[in-house]
């Protein structure tokens, strides 16, 4: 598996944030994206996960039958944590599993695996903001996706959480996921590439 980009540009508003970007990634690699505010950090993520054009440049993928598009290989995880408040965490998973197709893990083992073991039956609603946030991550373990774009993913995470997932972005990884990662704070990313938005 191949990801890469070559002169990507990207704009917000009509407004161009960023251009001339290139990475290339096979699997097994990570890639963190820093830079201040602004610099286009979650634009780009936005542009690889299909959900904006790009401005310029373009985007290469090895597609395969299960991926045919970069669009449908790719796991989002934005600031939101797009989850409905009215469900249960568990409804939430079911719902998302269901909907990506390819499921991976049940959802009782995802909620283990971030450390929500026991709470699938609570509405979303009544979760704290960590809570909310490692049942977001949830979503990236019941159903296979081989490319996790990440944004800000460790916010609201306590040190511990924030470890375990580092621990779930290695076993990603140690799959042959690929995993790039918009953050002002360290992922504990072992070997990971870097690019830094906002600079000439």
């Amino acid at each position: 598996m191949r990801l890469s980009a070559e002169e990507l540009s990207g704009e917000r508003g009509g407004e161009m944030v960023f251009s001339d970007v290139s990475f290339a990634l096979c699997a097994g690699d990570a890639l963190v994206v820093s830079g201040p505010n602004g610099s286009g950090k979650s634009t780009l993520l936005r542009i690889v996960a299909g959900l904006l054009p790009a401005a310029g440049g373009r985007l290469s993928f090895d597609a395969t039958e299960s991926f045919p598009t970069l669009a449908s290989a790719c796991h989002y995880l934005g600031h939101q944590n797009a989850m409905k408040t009215a469900l249960t965490v568990a409804e939430n998973l079911g719902f998302w599993r269901d909907f990506l197709g390819t499921p991976l893990n049940p959802v009782d083992d995802a909620l283990e695996q971030v450390g929500l073991g026991g709470l699938g039956h609570l509405p979303y609603a009544v979760l704290s903001t960590g809570q909310k946030r490692r049942a977001a991550i949830a979503r990236l373990l019941v159903a296979h996706r081989p490319v996790w774009l990440l944004d800000e993913p460790t916010a609201g995470l306590d040190a511990a959480s924030e470890a375990r997932f580092g621990e779930l972005m290695a076993a990603h990884r140690r799959d042959g996921g690929i995993v790039i990662g918009a953050t002002h704070l360290p992922l504990g990313l072992e070997g990971a590439g870097e690019l830094r938005m906002g600079e000439t």
